[in-house]
């Protein structure tokens, strides 16, 4: 098959530090290329795979409204003129970029990875849309936009092959907490639960602008660097390297979070997770990957249960769920479904 994959500039496919979105995009064209289909990448710059790339819009996350519709016309004329070429259009970008081709007889996937607009679901599929499946990235996500047309959920994925398993860690290895370093992700409460449960703490992920004042007031005073450590922002080889040291990672969100990608990378280095039981942390940690739960106080009492989990089993499910070839297949099945 020809198949388009579409995903907004703003960050490069593959990222080299933060953009999750854009990390499953890589993986998805290239076990789609290894499976013998012929990939098109249409990105932001600097991006690539190993199929064609086409590069349009620019690399920053608080561009303009007005370059942001000049994206839209770019990916317009594109599809108006090109779409005949494909057998498939994968659109990881916004929505409003399939209107050309919306009854067109190309199949189309609309994949979502974030917290969905039913209107604009709503709006499509009035337009009588032709051949178009909606995926979500769990069944939370699904439920937040699933009010017309046909939906699927589908999971993010990482390739496992780089993320090294560790089956064995002492009892005074650190916990660790990877992500966005602002409120609703949870850095200060992985604070409070490593202070008040003795246990070392490592903190990796970048600073959003607007949450320069959270880190320097609740993060910042307690990072000591012998018990409380902030690394910063890291890439692929950093996060194995961090993540295969730790016991534990820390997801105590304050939000519903779509995914959590970060789970699933832990999870490949045999590192359980103690999540939040909120988004799609219920689907994504089973008892044999970490431990779900509802308050600050009950991810104290599982810190210190956290050690019962076997690590080599850990990433073996999480692998067999998770993996980018499994995912990518999944995609697959349900486009030949159609």
């Amino acid at each position: 098959m020809k198949i388009l994959l579409i995903m907004d500039p703003g960050i490069p496919v593959p990222p080299t530090l933060y953009g999750g979105i854009e990390r499953v995009v890589y993986l998805l064209a290239e076990e789609y290329i290894k499976l013998g289909h012929d990939v098109t990448l249409l990105a932001g710059p600097d991006s690539d795979c190993s199929g064609q790339t086409i590069i349009f819009g620019v690399n920053d996350l608080n561009r303009s409204k007005a370059a942001r519709n000049k994206e839209i016309l770019f990916v317009w004329k594109y599809l108006y003129r090109n779409h005949q070429a494909f057998d498939v259009i994968h659109n990881f970008g916004r929505l409003i970029y399939l209107l050309p081709v919306v009854k067109s007889r190309v199949c189309k996937v609309m994949s979502y990875q974030r917290d969905i607009s039913a209107e604009g679901i709503k709006i499509i599929s009035a337009l009588s849309a032709r051949n178009l499946i909606f995926t979500a990235c769990s069944n939370y996500c699904v439920s937040t936009g699933n009010v017309a047309g046909t939906w699927k959920t589908v999971y993010n994925a990482i390739d496992f092959l780089k993320y090294q398993l560790n089956e064995h860690v002492d009892n005074n290895a650190p916990l660790i907490f990877l992500g966005r370093i602002e409120r609703i992700k949870g850095a200060h409460t992985a604070v409070k639960v490593a202070i008040k449960t003795g246990n070392k703490l490592i903190i990796a992920g970048n600073i959003p602008p607007d949450a320069h004042d959270y880190f320097e007031t609740e993060i910042k005073p307690f990072v000591d660097n012998i018990q409380i450590k902030y690394v910063g922002a890291v890439n692929d080889a950093e996060k194995n390297v961090f993540l295969r040291q730790s016991k534990a990672l820390l997801f105590p969100i304050e939000w519903d979070e779509p995914f959590g990608i970060v789970m699933i990378e832990a999870m490949a280095c045999g590192t359980p997770v103690i999540g939040f039981k909120r988004g799609a942390v219920p689907e994504v940690v089973t008892n044999e990957t970490g431990i779900r739960i509802n308050t600050y106080e009950e991810m104290l009492v599982a810190v210190e249960q956290i050690n019962g989990i076997n690590r080599k089993k850990c990433r073996e499910i999480a692998q067999a769920r998770f993996d980018a070839s499994t995912i990518a297949c999944e995609y697959l099945n349900l486009i030949k479904s159609r």
